[in-house]
């Protein structure tokens, strides 16, 4: 297998105004389901008024700060397992600081820092190393999923190229880390096939086992939509 750092520039379909409709019709759902929860609420009646007040403090009771990964570890990975790979993160959940055309107050799950990973490959003796600027973040309890675009390459063909990412806090024993080239990223287009292209905070499940150092995973609950916040205004 060749090298993780190695994978050639693939075609591509991209879909940024069907993904953005799609994020939108989740948020109006929820903004639907918040007036039947307020409607609900406004009749001495309703089924389940008492506990719903105490659901929406204890989110906010839970949330202590933004989502963050930090630290580093070499993993070991099934299908090259005489190679030394090393991945380095140091992520935080910065929302809605990424305004873009159809989303101009950004994602709740937008966020910042840097991915740095090596790739010493037995076979050859050589080392491939490469940089990425971190876009998005999502975390649950102690695991998270991050995407990062890359900086720094070997490959220069891969530059603005974003990855999928994912980590379950801890050290060896416990702690495992996630890239989405190493398992399976394809899609079927025209009966053929090709690698789509990794939308934000999209990673596997962290399969990989940390064997040395150790990542950590602080949890974040994701922020209230800030006033009007709507595709395409």
């Amino acid at each position: 297998m060749p090298g993780i750092l190695s994978t050639p520039r693939r075609r591509i379909t991209v879909g940024a105004v069907a993904a953005t409709t799609a994020f939108a019709a989740l948020t109006g759902l929820s903004h639907v389901a918040s007036a039947s929860a307020s409607s609900s609420s406004a009749s001495p009646h309703a089924a389940g008024t008492d506990a719903a007040p105490a659901a929406g403090t204890a989110a906010k009771e839970k949330r202590t700060g933004p989502a963050k990964v930090s630290g580093e570890g070499r993993i070991f990975y099934a299908y090259s397992p005489d190679d030394d790979i090393r991945f380095s993160v140091d992520a935080t959940a910065a929302p809605f600081s990424r305004p873009v055309d159809q989303l101009p107050k950004g994602m709740p799950s937008d966020a910042r820092g840097t991915v740095a990973f090596s790739h010493w490959v037995a076979k050859t003796k050589e080392t491939r190393r490469a940089e990425a600027a971190v876009d998005c973040l999502v975390t649950a309890g102690d695991t998270a999923t991050l995407t990062a675009v890359i900086t720094k390459s070997a490959d220069p063909r891969e530059i603005g190229t974003r990855y999928g990412f994912s980590v379950k806090n801890g050290g060896p024993g416990k702690g495992r880390f996630g890239f989405h080239w190493g398992v399976s990223n394809v899609d079927i287009v025209d009966g053929k096939t090709t690698a789509p292209r990794v939308g934000t905070c999209m990673a596997p499940a962290p399969f990989a086992p940390v064997t040395q150092g150790g990542l950590k995973v602080t949890h974040g609950e994701l922020p209230p939509l800030p006033e009007g916040w709507q595709p395409g205004r």
